[in-house]
């Protein structure tokens, strides 16, 4: 593990030589990291919770943060709940991961029949306590997978599993000021929450109630260095007209397809940062970054193990072999994670082009044209090299010809879409859809396209897809 040895996270933290002035910091409060050896944010000894296994389902990051602290290498197993659960399916979470307690700042009423046993009232507020933390234990890590629906998909990880991407010494680790829109309730958020305490660094979280312009104003009174998002996050921030609010040295972006239209426009817009595009899921954990400025993979990451890490492409999609990989799904285990080889499928389905492998998009998100196939993300990408293309999204609609055909919504980049004549936008659409023509085969051509003031982006921080 990265830094020492340290079997759960209280101990990455307890180093005195560098647990000063290291923060994690909400929308309401701050949190000093060398002073939770001596506060606690629970209403009973972590010793009580010692060996159970404990839903963390709280109201906001903070909250679940101090948790995490606090009961990693005491707890057999921490079950993460992110924000946007359904609370029907609790009962099942609670069933299918044993858990035996739980740790919430919902009120006991409000648990229902999620509750799994003792409950313990937490809070972002810390208050002295005289806790002893004894004898520490590899504590489980439950974590719910993405894009799933219906009852949640949960994966087992180690703390180790999770931070084997963290490098000891790399040029990530050190005294830097971290923070993501990502929620660290998910895979994302969560590695640059283990990012920043393991790697010696602070924390600003982001707030759901907060908008982008309040959040980014916080970000930099608070000095942030390094931060993390989707291209949706970063184009709506472009979009805001606060991205100079922030001067960070690293910007990272993953979660979604990064086209070379917004590496170029962050590259822009912070010429002196490092501007990386990277590739993580909650079963496959962290793939790899790519730092070179350019969309795509570089063919020479395949076919060999680096940072213990092999990547191959089978059957047109990316696996991932590695440490990192979650264990096993939980409740399911019958379900295979990974292929005879040790591989995870992630699904995602790539080209080789000119010596680099291109994201054409999910494999279970094509649109079928008459029998051929159309990746939206290949679409989208074409689109979004528009100069005054913000952000699109390409979805299909019923054909009774072909049964569906593909069509496209577009976001014009603020400073041109104030302006923006019924002219000039019939001439825009015209010349978008003769750069699809020109770089698309016929099928994959959109038959409309719609200008729209925004595009809806889910809780995960991705363009929300409707079913087809």
């Amino acid at each position: 593990m990265p830094q020492n040895d340290a079997v759960s996270l209280a101990q990455a933290i307890s180093d005195p030589a560098r647990r000063s002035q290291r923060f994690i910091w909400s929308a309401e409060t701050q949190v000093a990291l060398g002073d939770l050896g001596a506060r606690s944010s629970l209403d009973c000894s972590i010793e009580e919770l010692r060996a159970r296994s404990v839903l963390i389902l709280t109201r906001d990051q903070l909250t679940a943060a101090l948790a995490l602290i606090q009961l990693d290498g005491i707890a057999r197993r921490l079950v993460l709940c992110p924000p946007d659960v359904d609370a029907a399916h609790l009962p099942f979470v609670t069933a299918t991961a044993e858990v035996d307690a739980v740790v919430s700042d919902y009120a006991p009423a409000e648990m229902g029949a999620a509750q799994g046993g003792r409950f313990v009232a937490c809070s972002s507020r810390t208050s002295p306590t005289d806790d002893v933390r004894g004898e520490q234990r590899a504590t489980e890590w439950i974590l719910f997978t993405s894009g799933t629906s219906g009852a949640p998909k949960m994966v087992s990880h180690s703390l180790a599993s999770l931070a084997g991407a963290i490098q000891a010494g790399g040029h990530l680790a050190g005294a830097n000021v971290w923070s993501t829109f990502y929620d660290i309730r998910r895979y994302g958020g969560l590695q640059i929450f283990l990012r920043a305490l393991l790697g010696g660094g602070s924390l600003a979280l982001s707030s759901e109630a907060e908008s982008t312009t309040a959040f980014l104003t916080r970000a930099g009174v608070h000095g942030v260095t390094h931060m993390t998002g989707t291209p949706s996050h970063w184009r709506r921030t472009l979009m805001s007209g606060m991205a100079q609010q922030i001067s960070p040295q690293y910007v990272r972006l993953s979660g979604e397809i990064a086209d070379q239209s917004i590496l170029d426009s962050l590259r822009a817009q912070y010429p002196r940062a490092t501007i990386a595009h990277a590739f993580a899921s909650t079963e496959a954990g962290v793939g790899f970054e790519v730092e070179d400025g350019l969309a795509g993979i570089p063919a020479s990451f395949f076919g060999h193990a680096a940072h213990g890490v092999e990547l191959k492409v089978e059957d047109g999609s990316l696996r991932i072999r590695s440490a990192r990989t979650a264990r096993h799904y939980v409740g399911n285990e019958r379900t295979a994670l990974l292929d005879a080889d040790g591989y995870v499928d992630t699904g995602d389905v790539l080209e080789l082009r000119d010596g680099r492998y291109y994201f054409s998009g999910r494999r279970g998100g094509i649109i079928n044209v008459g029998g051929l196939k159309v990746h939206p993300e290949e679409v989208e990408a074409v689109i979004n090299r528009h100069p005054r293309v913000q952000m699109s999204l390409v979805r299909s609609r019923k054909s009774p010809v072909t049964g569906a055909i593909v069509v496209a919504e577009i976001v014009l980049k603020p400073e041109l879409a104030a302006t923006a004549a019924s002219s000039e936008n019939s001439t825009l659409k015209a010349e978008i859809l003769e750069s699809c023509h020109r770089a698309l085969a016929a099928h994959k051509v959109p038959a409309a396209i719609r200008i729209v003031p925004s595009l809806e982006v889910t809780p995960s921080g991705k363009v929300a897809r409707p079913n087809a």
